[in-house]
């Protein structure tokens, strides 16, 4: 039987229409219900191209016992972030401000009042890679808050604030100079990954124009360490999953720090950026691998992420 989202226009709240799960869609009727029943709101927020988004709604918004198990301990309101942006942001600010990072299918709970106190992005039906099960999660979150709500509001009131601080970075008073760039690019050198390149570790993302800044700089001052690092993350993306290596073009991010295992989403402004970045690479290095990286991606945007009468499609996924 259909839920509340039979009657939405939304395709991606109409993809979960049938679920057996009690969605109600974001309106201040679902809060007064959270209210009324003293219950946490679940917060799912995702896009109809999402694929991650499409897996986690198979493994567990389509699993009965997982449905029953939300429908009896939550209100569970769905979010197409393409149609509310800004329910989106704010709360994709929290889950970062919470996590360090952000992402798609976005799973945030929350109080009756709209007060976010924990979230996170995809997680599995069962304890994998180093996340918790999203079935073992939902019990831990709904003992919690009946049985510790103390704890539950303080959390909420300090992510709240470090989301405000967050924005309160305040225009500098001086120019960009040579200085800060030297910092900045000393910086980049703690976090990166000397082993496969690239800055951090799983989920682990190109970050292209970071790239850019560290190839203008390196060749601006003749530092080696520099370019040493962006050649290894060049070839380490340009060899791996995250590119597609049959179709041409890259996805998103890597889920793995490898650049092995790809988020099968391809997004036009990164294969953009990321062309460049390689045309750049080329020209900086002579490298042939990133003059066929180039051409192939171009290609690949060009046969499948233009329209006929001339403009580009925003992304492309692997469902």
């Amino acid at each position: 039987m259909p839920n509340r989202l039979a009657g939405e226009t939304s395709p991606y709240l109409l993809q979960h229409a049938d679920n057996p799960v009690d969605w109600w869609p974001w309106s201040a009727e679902a809060f007064e219900e959270a209210r009324k029943a003293n219950k946490p709101v679940l917060l799912s927020v995702g896009y109809s191209s999402c694929h991650w988004c499409h897996v986690m709604a198979h493994e567990s918004f389509e699993d009965r016992a997982t449905a029953d198990f939300l429908n009896e301990h939550f209100v569970s309101v769905k979010v197409d972030r393409e149609e509310r942006p800004d329910v989106d942001a704010v709360y994709m600010e929290a889950v970062q401000a919470a996590t360090g990072q952000g992402g798609w299918p976005m799973t945030v709970f929350l109080t009756p009042d709209g007060v976010p106190f924990y979230g996170g992005t995809y997680f599995p039906p069962v304890d994998r890679h180093g996340m918790p099960a999203f079935p073992r999660l939902l019990r831990s979150i709904a003992d919690a808050y009946h049985g510790r709500r103390g704890e539950v509001l303080e959390a909420g009131r300090q992510l709240v604030e470090s989301m405000g601080q967050s924005g309160r970075l305040g225009a500098s008073s001086t120019l960009l100079s040579r200085d800060v760039l030297a910092r900045a690019y000393l910086g980049l050198g703690g976090d990166f990954d000397e082993r496969d390149g690239g800055l951090g570790q799983a989920p682990k993302f190109p970050q292209p124009m970071t790239w850019e800044a560290v190839l203008r700089i390196g060749r601006r001052t003749g530092d080696a360490r520099g370019l040493e690092m962006l050649h290894l993350t060049l070839t380490r993306m340009a060899r791996g999953g995250i590119y597609d290596q049959l179709g041409g073009g890259f996805h998103r991010y890597s889920v793995d720090a490898q650049w092995l295992v790809p988020h099968f989403e391809k997004m036009l402004y990164d294969n953009a950026q990321l062309a460049s970045l390689y045309l750049h690479g080329w020209l900086a290095s002579g490298e042939p691998l990133y003059r066929r990286i180039t051409e192939e991606t171009l290609d690949y945007v060009r046969r499948e992420m233009t329209h006929p009468a001339g403009g580009f499609y925003e992304k492309k996924s692997k469902i």
